[in-house]
């Protein structure tokens, strides 16, 4: 018996590609040293070292050879090797592109190495470690705040209570986001390949994100495939998954369904209501029992039993029988430890003294710090409109952008050696003019502000502002044609790689994801594998 189970594992075992798998689990993770370890591993595993780049898969893209062309034009052509420190920081940036070559030629090779039935296993076996370590998280805030609902709890100076979907990072341990958008390219995946459960499980971490961002982005892919690309089963899944995010918004975190209607309405132009700030609680009696606790729910019945047995007894001239006070623990939820503590996060003192520092020993600090952050304005519709302006007085600069790190890019925040995206060499800092009147700018404004500013919609970050910054209408139209293109060449018979597709698209305007190496790269996983199949079933 025991050599019969031992036998199965391990013909189980020979269905996982265990290299790829360790490989996707490495390079994902937060930490740039990591990566670096996993690419080390793959390429030690599997030496090989044949890259062929072309317009159509399974070769590289071409996008990324032309990203590196345009940054080492602009490099001699606006003669930035002549700034100081600048030619450190190009090469760095070119490093970027050149270990995005690297992934996606490990993930090529894959697909000729494996058969497709060992991969699919592979990203499945992937997204559910993911999904365990994100359970493993919100188990472990359960058991810290003692509530089963730590999206109400008030505790703890408000450490998690509307930010609760902050701390469930998943296996790559980066933020929130990373693993909002990398569940919710698992509900597509996952929802062709009908397997439902697990379908439901991403759709059930994304959720637990509270990435109000990664939601919308969802509700405008389901609808899409809704009216355009489903079956019976799937639009039956699809007004399953509308549930569960009406069930999250309504019951688990209304306060988060609060904070999304206020930044709708802030981008629409209303003014900032308030969003975050501390919520007083209504009066339980005046609200409906599905906004209630199981214990909210079990005081009012106690308490509308007593009230009504007193008025019967009133009502009748009975003399009022004297009836035991019902005692019920009640928590003092205006307590200070149930109020939002005002203290500045790690965040916000960076900011602020990167400010100060600015002041001291620049002879042009930021002109203005973008208005205020109390305006009410979203920071990320500024900064949008900072690029279009300076494409505008800058027409020639528009054409290749304004070099690698000079406008808009994570690594232009690295150089500054504000550490807000990683460690940057002290005696290699470097901070571009443009960059810093600009997005830096944006970036200074809402994150030296209190908390409640500290959001995706308030931060400058987008692949979009990095390549038309950075690179120009030429980077551009690189994306659009030689990356975009080169994924949609059978687009008729992609299946969740359009819905894939689609998402990404969206959170391009959402951060640097090229620079972060994460769900760029399951992204660029799940459209090879679809191709090939695309392939097969064109062959067949």
């Amino acid at each position: 018996m025991k050599e019969f189970s031992f036998a199965i594992l391990k013909q189980k075992a020979k269905r996982v590609d265990w290299p790829l798998l360790l490989f996707l689990v490495l390079v994902l993770n937060v930490k740039l040293v990591v990566k670096l370890v996993g690419l080390l591993f793959i390429y030690l595993v599997r030496r090989n070292f044949h890259f062929r780049f072309s317009l159509k898969p399974p070769a590289i893209p071409l996008f990324y050879p032309a990203m590196i062309v345009i940054a080492l034009v602009n490099f001699v052509v606006y003669a930035l090797y002549s700034r100081a420190n600048y030619s450190f920081l190009v090469l760095t940036g070119i490093g970027f592109w050149m270990v995005c070559i690297l992934v996606f030629h490990q993930l090529s090779f894959a697909m000729k190495r494996s058969p497709l039935s060992v991969l699919h296993n592979t990203v499945t076996v992937f997204f559910l470690l993911n999904i365990l370590f994100s359970a493993g998280s919100f188990l472990w805030i359960i058991m810290e705040t003692g509530s089963l609902n730590p999206y109400r709890y008030q505790g703890m100076y408000q450490k998690y209570f509307i930010g609760t979907g902050d701390y469930i990072r998943g296996i790559s341990f980066d933020t929130s986001t990373t693993n909002a958008i990398l569940n919710a390219l698992g509900v597509v995946y996952f929802l062709f390949r009908r397997q439902m459960l697990l379908s439901i499980l991403c759709m059930s971490v994304m959720l637990l994100t509270s990435s109000n961002f990664t939601n919308l982005l969802m509700v405008a892919c389901l609808l899409l495939l809704f009216i355009l690309k489903s079956n019976r089963v799937q639009k039956s899944m699809i007004t399953v998954y509308f549930s569960m995010m009406v069930a999250f918004l309504v019951n688990v975190s209304p306060q988060n369904n609060d904070y999304a209607i206020n930044i709708a309405g802030k981008t629409l132009g209303r003014t900032d209501a308030g969003a975050r700030e501390n919520i007083i609680p209504a009066d339980p009696a005046a609200l409906p029992d599905s906004m209630l606790t199981v214990e909210q729910r079990k005081e009012r019945a106690a308490r509308t039993y007593l009230d009504s047995v007193t008025l019967a007894q009133q009502t009748a001239g009975d003399t009022p029988v004297k009836l035991p006070v019902l005692k019920i623990p009640k928590v003092n939820i205006y307590a200070p430890e149930y109020e939002r503590k005002a203290d500045s996060s790690a965040i916000r003192l960076q900011a602020i003294h990167f400010i100060r520092q600015m002041a001291k020993d620049s002879a042009d600090p930021p002109k203005k710090l973008v208005d205020s952050a109390s305006t009410g304005k979203i920071g990320k519709i500024l900064a949008f409109q900072q690029l279009l302006q300076f494409m505008r007085e800058h027409p020639l600069r528009s054409v290749t952008g304004n070099g690698t790190g000079n406008f808009s890019s994570k690594l232009a925040f690295r150089a500054t050696g504000l550490r807000m995206a990683g460690g940057y060499p002290s005696s290699r800092v470097y901070l571009h003019e443009d960059f810093k009147q600009n997005h830096l700018a944006v970036y200074l404004t809402y994150f030296a502000e209190d908390a409640r500013y500290h959001s995706i919609v308030n931060s400058p970050n987008s692949v979009y502002a990095q390549v038309a910054g950075e690179y120009g209408v030429a980077g551009l139209v690189c994306l659009l044609f030689l990356y975009v293109g080169y994924f949609l060449r059978r687009i008729n018979q992609l299946s969740y790689g359009l819905a894939a597709g689609f998402i990404m698209a969206g959170a391009f305007v959402a951060d640097y994801w090229f620079e972060q190496l994460s769900v760029v790269i399951v992204f660029e996983l799940l459209m090879l594998l679809n191709l090939a199949e695309a392939n097969r079933q064109a062959h067949e």
